[in-house]
């Protein structure tokens, strides 16, 4: 399973892929919503266990359950996407009240499109997991994880969940500023 820099580059390159193709019906929101759930999605509960395990140093049996209960195409999507589509919704009425992004039709993602955006970016995360699937025993799986089953602790250096989560936030960051409302757009 890839790290969340892939995840992270194949979902808004499918979405900037989808923008241009659509001709504005399928927006920065989408694309930002949709990338936000094939990137950290499905890995809330991996993300969950390496925090309570690594950083908070309790709690490794409630980071593994969350584990066990998200980390699925579709238990993901039962769990978590109702609230996870109310959210959503809601902080695309702020970026788009707040000018942070825009849309062409001037209105907020609802729910049910969050709540489709959500699947979509669930199983998008699931496709490029299985595409780099080698349960974890090789070295070169072993150095890209970030993610998935693993045998005692996860093998995950801090100094690099911090860099790719910088590398992650700029490259979300400039895709915002990118699609800001008001900025030139090239047609």
């Amino acid at each position: 399973m890839p790290g969340p820099g892939p995840h992270t580059m194949y979902a808004l390159g499918a979405g900037v892929g989808l923008m241009r193709l659509s001709r504005g019906r399928f927006g920065p929101h989408h694309c930002l919503f949709y990338a936000a759930n094939a990137f950290l999605g499905p890995d809330l509960g991996s993300f969950a266990e390496w925090l309570t395990s690594s950083v908070l140093g309790f709690g490794r049996p409630f980071g593994s359950f969350a584990m066990d209960v998200v980390h699925h195409p579709f238990y993901y999507v039962l769990v978590l996407g109702l609230p996870l589509s109310f959210f959503y919704a809601w902080l695309s009425g702020v970026l788009l009240r707040r000018g942070l992004l825009d849309t062409v039709s001037g209105v907020p993602l609802n729910r049910r499109q969050c709540f489709l955006l959500l699947s979509a970016g669930s199983l998008s995360h699931f496709f490029l997991d299985h595409l780099f699937e080698e349960n974890g025993h090789s070295s070169m799986y072993s150095w890209v994880l970030s993610t998935g089953w693993w045998k005692g602790r996860a093998p995950i250096n801090p100094e690099a969940v911090v860099v790719i989560g910088i590398l992650c936030t700029c490259l979300i960051g400039g895709f915002i500023y990118i699609n800001r409302k008001g900025a030139d757009m090239p047609a």
